[in-house]
């Protein structure tokens, strides 16, 4: 079988395994599954994505709801920007497209939050748009199976253009998607080369070159910033209004590092703060952005 084939073969059955696959597929249910799925794993989306989906079923109904509405139904995903990203970007939709969402990658990438592999998602999966979706999965199939080495040893330049080469214009959401989940499931950063459809195929493992790993990242102090931030909003989504006292009570952090919290939270639109709040003041109140 035809390497292609052999490849779309394997991901038939998996069309199935996630709520936001459709042979009819909603543009934006698209593009709130892909929002999510930045920096996530498809696992934790799931049911994420089911509650999201009932609670904002268009994307009028997304881009009518508050702020604060959104930040809840985000629960559990982390990386709650995305969350202001995606209400912004359904405001715009909504605005600007009267409520369609746009099919061309680079109107796509104008919108909030969405960058060119999220814009790229879009425009193939909903609209089959011939264009390569390149996530950190996707590129490391690409690096290997036709360019044989690491993704981390190859310019971005050279896989986005091994990976139009390769590309199925003629089925590219399937493609794209098919991409995906080799490289979550199968081709990974210690393969398993003996499941994979494109074994026989592959510049990599025909080569006999070991896998290599990137070179280690620190990993991120458990006291960090974000950390702290993600602490501050998971307390405010139970309560219509906190105290930084109380904040700093439930979070388990210095009321300094609150305050500094609040104040980057503020100045994005994540939160509303009062004026004493803002201040330092330890009895000035905190609510998730309301507009």
């Amino acid at each position: 079988m035809h390497p292609r084939e052999a490849l779309l073969e394997w991901y038939r059955p998996r069309r199935a395994l996630y709520p936001w696959r459709s042979a009819d597929p909603d543009p934006y249910l698209v593009l709130v599954s892909e929002v999510m799925l930045q920096q996530t794993q498809a696992a934790r989306v799931v049911p994420a994505y089911r509650e999201f989906a009932r609670r904002f079923p268009t994307v009028m109904k997304l881009a009518a709801a508050p702020r604060r509405d959104v930040l809840r139904a985000w629960s559990g995903l982390g990386y709650n920007r995305r969350a202001l990203n995606l209400s912004e970007a359904a405001r715009t939709i909504a605005l600007v497209y009267a409520g369609r969402v746009p099919s061309a990658p680079e109107t796509l990438r104008t919108l909030p939050g969405v960058g060119p592999y999220t814009a790229a998602a879009v425009a193939s999966i909903a609209f089959d748009e011939p264009v390569p979706a390149l996530d950190t999965n996707v590129a490391r199939v690409v690096a290997r199976a036709r360019l044989g080495a690491e993704p981390h040893e190859m310019p971005r330049s050279r896989l986005r253009e091994a990976a139009a080469e390769w590309l199925d214009r003629k089925r590219p959401g399937a493609w794209n998607q098919a991409l995906m989940d080799l490289g979550r499931e199968v081709c990974r950063p210690l393969p398993r080369c003996g499941i994979c459809p494109l074994s026989e195929s592959c510049t990599f493992r025909r080569s006999g070159i070991e896998p290599r790993r990137p070179p280690r990242r620190q990993p991120p102090f458990p006291g960090s910033f974000r950390r702290v931030r993600g602490a501050v909003v998971r307390a405010l989504r139970n309560h219509s209004s906190l105290s930084i006292q109380s904040l700093a009570r439930e979070s388990g952090e210095p009321s300094e590092r609150v305050m500094e919290a609040i104040r980057a939270l503020a100045r994005e639109g994540l939160v509303d703060a009062s004026p004493a709040a803002l201040a330092g003041r330890l009895r000035g109140r905190v609510r998730l952005a309301a507009g």
